[in-house]
């Protein structure tokens, strides 16, 4: 059998993510082309299409163990061109989280993975869940 949590402790463990990253204007969610990194600590691999600084508060408080986006994660004046294929967030210089993009799909969701160099790109959808293993 696997192990099971208490919505309380899920909710904890949720919570925790914004927690240790982070709150303020020191936290980006970077959009590149290509495949991601092995791991979190590995450096930025593809092109950088969209470079956005997440709101002060920027995830919701967890309810029955998840989390979602907290109001408008948008880039007006996309820096590059190519097709969003995978996310990486960052405090300071350090990666904490990184997942795949898409649109409608992924762990993170646009509203148009085809991007051109100075487009308008808007995170449509971004939800954790703790999937209670």
């Amino acid at each position: 059998m696997a192990i099971q949590y208490t919505t309380e402790i899920r909710d904890a463990k949720m919570n925790q993510i914004e927690a240790t990253i982070g709150v303020g204007g020191g936290i980006t969610l970077n959009i590149f082309t290509g495949a991601a990194p092995s791991a979190t600590t590995d450096a930025n691999t593809g092109t950088l299409l969209v470079d956005i600084v997440l709101p002060n508060d920027w995830l919701t408080a967890s309810s029955s163990g998840t989390v979602g986006k907290v109001g408008t994660w948008e880039e007006t004046n996309a820096p590059g061109a190519g097709v969003a294929a995978h996310f990486r967030i960052h405090e300071t210089n350090e990666c904490h989280m990184q997942g795949t993009v898409g649109q409608g799909s992924g762990d993170l969701s646009l509203d148009n993975t085809t991007i051109a160099a100075t487009q308008t790109v808007t995170i449509t959808q971004f939800d954790l869940t703790d999937g209670n293993a």
